[in-house]
């Protein structure tokens, strides 16, 4: 029985192949590079510009934008991976809401300008909805890694909605109301982010407070001194 014919590789098509990686990936890279810089939708044209190729070197590596965007959305995945600083489930709930704030709140503002620009497209490209259904349902399991101990004291259904509540209130659409429509400076977003998630699990754990605000017990007694 004749064996099956495999492809000779070689030192110059080694080489090729790696050039073409290169190529491919400097072509995505300066895709991202015109969004962070405010271009919201980058035409082929721009992106050939400023990858410093041809526009039919653009083509000729990716079939259409449709394959681009994969390229450039693994890019994208890569560095916000390399971001992840994952939060400590151990630690008492004000430590966690501090450490999951300052770490996810970090992440987002890194995120915001691709954000802004892949959002546009996102109904109409299905590699774009595909990969911010991903990084959405990302979001959402470290959230529920992370405020694990209070949810569970929760019947099925509030846990549901709790969590909800949650991955909402600190994912990308929340931070950029806060920090565009808002206008408000990193450290007030954060501020009122901790709030937030503060204040969604203030009767799970009613001693957590945040930003030197008083706990329940604390409020009650003092209306009760200022009453005598």
């Amino acid at each position: 029985m004749p064996r099956p014919r495999t492809a000779i590789r070689t030192p110059r098509t080694d080489g090729r192949t790696a050039r073409s990686q290169r190529t491919r990936r400097a072509i995505a890279q300066a895709m991202l590079a015109l969004i962070h810089e405010g271009v919201l939708r980058p035409t082929a044209p721009l992106v050939a510009e400023r990858a410093g190729v041809s526009l039919r070197s653009v083509f000729h590596h990716f079939r259409d934008m449709e394959a681009l965007y994969a390229i450039a959305a693994d890019i994208q995945t890569q560095r916000v991976m390399g971001m992840l600083q994952p939060v400590d489930d151990a630690l008492p709930l004000p430590g966690r809401i501090e450490r999951f704030v300052a770490a996810r709140s970090s992440v987002l503002e890194a995120l915001a300008p691709v954000r802004r620009a892949v959002v546009l497209d996102e109904p109409f490209s299905t590699v774009i909805a595909s990969r911010l259904a991903e990084a959405r349902a990302r979001f959402a399991e470290e959230v529920e890694r992370v405020f694990a101990t209070e949810l569970r004291s929760l019947p099925v259904g509030e846990r549901r909605d709790r969590l909800c509540a949650l991955a909402a209130a600190s994912e990308w659409p929340m931070w950029e109301s806060l920090r565009t429509h808002q206008g408000l400076s990193l450290p007030a977003a954060r501020r009122v982010l901790r709030v937030l998630l503060a204040g969604i699990l203030a009767d799970v754990a009613p001693g957590v407070r945040t930003n030197g605000s008083r706990t329940r017990k604390e409020r009650h007694h003092a209306v009760h001194q200022t009453a005598r």
